[in-house]
């Protein structure tokens, strides 16, 4: 399992780490989801963890998505502590209902917590194809009561996983499949809870923001190093969970700026771009010197070929010249 101790620690293995964490501080933390047990994950996450605690607390399941989520509602209604896997986040439309009809709902009806944890890749860029490369954040953040969280480092995948653990609201953990076993941070691994709804800025520019989350953080960073060069100074916010979104951060950052730029990977029609622009142009509306600018996947389903997956998912190319437009303008 990734949970010894390393010199540097990939996204993957800080998920591994912040999950056994949290097994091992709380014996009311159990996994359930499809191979999670004898497999060890889709993307061996969890690779060991049966070994270490048992089947009572790594559960393998049919395959089934519904009464997995339905499940873990039942089980954090007695006191347990839930984390169920998704092998990819494209399947979790399978147990929309009982997200959007028992999780989400259930504490606003009668006051019980749900702490139940959902853990699910998603993205594209992996050539995997439209039914395993779709980015799923929209379809939630419409419905109260779920939050959501999309970390875009090693670090912050971990400290957010414990916090979402220890939450208790259902929490839909979306983690970038792409970041997997590109990003690294160096040791030791803070296992110390990072506060859910604090966006980051991670870096300080004056002439625009850019306001990101998950893998696009990497390339707004990416594209602000290269901006820099012709004198273009770009702020960069990672947003790390989107609901609650941290908008006073993102306000203070355009009023500063006056000008904007929404990026992600999801695609642009009804995307959560869409509505960090509105905010926006709401809440500081007078300090913009240019209309708000999305830049996001076209809107079609995630074709296999590379060529066309490229083409359909923001290239660094396009980021820097629509970063350099709105700035320039």
């Amino acid at each position: 399992m990734q949970t010894e101790a390393k010199d540097t620690y990939t996204y993957l293995d800080a998920v591994a780490v912040a999950l056994d964490s949290e097994m091992e501080r709380d014996e009311n933390v159990f996994l359930i989801g499809e191979d999670v047990g004898q497999f060890g994950g889709a993307f061996k996450v969890t690779s060991g963890f049966l070994d270490k605690y048992g089947p009572r607390r790594v559960v393998d399941t049919p395959i089934a998505e519904t009464g997995v989520t339905g499940l873990a509602a039942g089980a954090a209604l007695v006191g347990l502590r839930p984390v169920v896997e998704f092998q990819f986040a494209d399947f979790i439309s399978c147990a929309f209902d009982p997200i959007v009809n028992v999780l989400s709902r259930h504490h606003w009806r009668t006051g019980d917590p749900m702490p139940v944890t959902m853990r699910a890749p998603f993205g594209s860029r992996l050539r995997a194809g439209p039914t395993h490369s779709q980015s799923v954040e929209s379809y939630f953040a419409h419905v109260p009561g779920i939050k959501i969280v999309m970390p875009g480092t090693a670090a912050d995948a971990a400290g957010l996983l414990i916090a979402s653990i220890r939450d208790n609201n259902p929490v839909l953990f979306l983690e970038n499949k792409y970041l997997y076993r590109r990003l690294t941070t160096p040791a030791p691994l803070s296992l110390e809870p990072i506060e859910i709804g604090r966006a980051h800025v991670v870096t300080e520019g004056t002439d625009v923001t850019v306001v990101t989350y998950s893998a696009g953080v990497h390339q707004a960073v990416d594209a602000a190093e290269q901006l820099a060069g012709d004198g273009i100074s770009v702020e960069v916010i990672d947003l790390r969970t989107v609901v609650p979104m941290d908008a006073e951060t993102v306000f203070a950052s355009v009023r500063k700026t006056s000008r904007a730029v929404v990026l992600h990977e999801a695609a642009e029609h009804l995307g959560m771009g869409a509505e960090i622009a509105a905010q926006i142009q709401r809440e500081a509306f007078w300090h913009l010197d240019q209309p708000v600018e999305r830049i996001a996947a076209r809107n079609t389903p995630v074709p296999t070929s590379p060529p066309l997956e490229d083409a359909v998912v923001p290239q660094p190319a396009e980021i820097v010249e629509t970063i350099r437009k709105v700035a320039t303008a």
